[in-house]
């Protein structure tokens, strides 16, 4: 049976780490993160996920500022919002909130971000930098792959990674992630051939399609880690009319099967807020180690 990566226990813990760095630039009256959230337009999803961010902003003590711009925000003043934001001092963190409306270019948007600011990492600068092995600010949510894996004390080295999806948001930046740790990255999707061979000799398998439990759980190699992404609404038959998340491997065979295995929900998930905090603080350390240089 797997051994359950709990991903709220160790989001938390990652928060009070910041929590207390944050504490003490209080005590000695240094400058706090500051994260700025753009929201373009009235979708109730992105709205929820807004709020969220500015809860952890508060919890973990950093200075936070919301941007609601309405549905039909011509794109050159999302962009000189964007530049208004870069040039403030206090602002270390730049999150615009996606999808954007579709008359807005969204690769025009996200390159008018400061790179140093770029706390979802999605600038072209940093996705240049994280594939040459570079320093730089990483998506949130495969950061927060790679922090669960690292704190669970998985080996990655000489281990076969099979990563199923191939998005710039999880897939890609991922596997650049897991070849720095010396992992055999291989990259599948919707044309893969053979997937239930490729996921059988899999030591890792990070799953990432978003479609609910489309990789069966027989498919998982003895001993595997499983990495489960996906975040699926499904019915609950449970409660008839409502709703459940489930991931994309489908949980319980699966976890008779491998050694780890992330839940859903409760693994992945809860990481991605955790790990846009850790850019933030990481991007204020940087932007003012860069001014004390100047």
């Amino acid at each position: 049976m797997a051994y359950i990566i709990d991903g709220i226990a160790i989001s938390q813990e990652i928060r009070d780490e910041i929590r207390r760095e944050v504490q003490g630039y209080s005590a000695r009256h240094e400058q706090i993160p500051g994260l700025a959230v753009i929201l373009v337009g009235d979708d109730p999803a992105s709205h929820v996920y807004v709020n969220q961010k500015r809860r952890a902003c508060e919890a973990v003590g950093f200075s936070s500022k919301e941007i609601k711009l309405p549905e039909a925000t011509e794109q050159v003043v999302l962009i000189n919002k964007i530049k208004e934001l870069n040039a403030m001092p206090h602002i270390h963190g730049i999150l615009l909130q996606l999808p954007l409306p579709k008359h807005i270019n969204e690769s025009a948007a996200i390159e008018a971000i400061d790179p140093a600011k770029d706390v979802d990492g999605l600038h072209p600068v940093n996705v240049g930098r994280l594939n040459i092995g570079s320093d730089c600010l990483a998506p949130c949510t495969p950061l927060g792959v790679i922090e669960l894996i690292e704190r669970t004390g998985i080996e990655t080295e000489g281990k076969r990674a099979l990563i199923i999806g191939r998005s710039n948001l999880v897939g890609k930046p991922l596997a650049m992630m897991l070849m720095k740790m010396n992992a055999t990255v291989t990259i599948a999707h919707s044309k893969t051939a053979n997937l239930e061979e490729e996921v059988g000799r899999a030591d890792i398998v990070c799953a990432a399609i978003g479609k609910p439990q489309i990789i069966p759980g027989s498919w998982i190699k003895e001993g595997a880690v499983v990495i489960d992404v996906g975040t699926n609404s499904v019915p609950n038959p449970d409660k008839p009319g409502s709703s459940k998340l489930a991931g994309d491997v489908e949980f319980q065979t699966a976890s008779a099967r491998a050694s780890y295995i992330t839940p859903v929900p409760g693994g992945v998930g809860p990481m991605t807020i955790s790990m846009l905090l850790s850019n933030t603080l990481k991007a204020r350390n940087s932007i003012l180690k860069l001014k004390m240089v100047k």
